[in-house]
């Protein structure tokens, strides 16, 4: 396993980490925690020492997941949670300090830890990235002890470049894969020049990348690739990548014809970490089998010049004028 320094964070972690929306079973689907146990635990064995959750995850059930697992073992895991998505209405206003104090101690009674190394505000409204009261709570949580760092998951490049101004702000995580670009144009200068740690979220699209969907592919009622497709829920660019379906199927066949004996989901996570600027990328794992394969990307070979060059072709044919100046 290869390790990066998230940010001014110091913190080094493995450059393929674990994300666990789903890691207690598929989406919508009530959270297992045997299988949670399962697949965290593989993590750990297979190098990875850096976990994000949430408290919204599995209401709670994925934080208590990590914090077991990472309780077990002898290995130093670095945990990242994130708080914000539990306010309903979820608006500037329900954002104050008392509710965040809030949900921090929470998650630190969740995971059963005394700190948690990095909490990240969840995809709060922009309107928040204005309001230098709510990043300067983050430096009384962390003087008390309960954090370590603190961290930004955005929607939009402009927030994490308005972040980037909070001098406690040592991370940024954002929707990055090859059919969400625009990212690795400023973003990426400015995470450079500000010690800025970049963590890749939604690395495979929603499952879209891994090449297996079709036009005859369901989903369940109770998971947003079948509810959330125009953002009916939450933000349109957590649900394959803001893609519409249809472009995004005919761009993977494309992508196929490039590489048509590689493992896909390998080569997108591969291309995210050809970035310099990225410190990880956190696929998701409801099963063993797609962990070991996540893991296996640590032994593949750079992705050659003209395999980039016709990466981007692709986005620039079918996704570019859709998708890059709405992140």
């Amino acid at each position: 396993m290869n390790f990066r320094t998230l940010g001014k964070s110091n913190l080094k972690i493995s450059e393929i980490s674990l994300g666990t929306w789903q890691v207690g079973g598929k989406w919508g689907e009530p959270f297992d925690h045997k299988n949670a146990d399962e697949i965290l635990n593989k993590a750990i064995d297979g190098g990875i020492n850096f976990i994000d959750t949430a408290d919204v995850y599995g209401d709670g059930e994925s934080e208590k997941a990590v914090g077991r697992v990472v309780k077990s073992r002898s290995e130093k895991i670095y945990v990242a949670s994130k708080c914000g998505r539990r306010l309903n209405p979820h608006v500037n206003e329900s954002y104050t300090i008392k509710a965040l104090r809030g949900f921090v101690e929470d998650s630190l009674k969740n995971t059963g830890l005394e700190t948690l190394d990095l909490i990240q505000l969840h995809c709060p409204p922009t309107e928040v990235f204005y309001r230098p009261e709510i990043f300067e709570l983050f430096n009384t949580l962390k003087e008390e002890g309960k954090i370590q760092n603190l961290g930004v998951s955005v929607e939009k490049v402009e927030e994490g470049i308005k972040a980037m101004e909070y001098p406690n702000v040592c991370s940024i995580q954002f929707i990055y894969n090859m059919f969400r670009q625009r990212p690795n144009e400023l973003l990426f200068d400015l995470a450079k020049k500000n010690n800025i740690g970049l963590i890749a979220r939604v690395p495979l699209a929603s499952g879209l990348l891994t090449g297996k969907f079709s036009k005859e592919t369901t989903f369940d009622k109770d998971d947003h690739r079948n509810f959330n497709r125009n953002g009916e829920a939450f933000d349109k660019g957590e649900t394959f990548s803001g893609v519409d379906y249809d472009k995004g199927l005919a761009a993977v066949d494309e992508l196929k014809k490039i590489f048509p004996n590689a493992d896909l989901p390998q080569i997108a996570l591969k291309w995210i970490l050809q970035f310099p600027e990225i410190t990880c990328v956190i696929p998701g794992a409801s099963k063993i089998n797609q962990l070991e394969s996540n893991l296996k990307v640590e032994g593949l070979s750079d992705l050659k010049s003209e395999e980039l060059e016709a990466i981007n072709k692709i986005y620039n044919q079918y996704i570019k004028e859709d998708v890059h100046q709405r992140c």
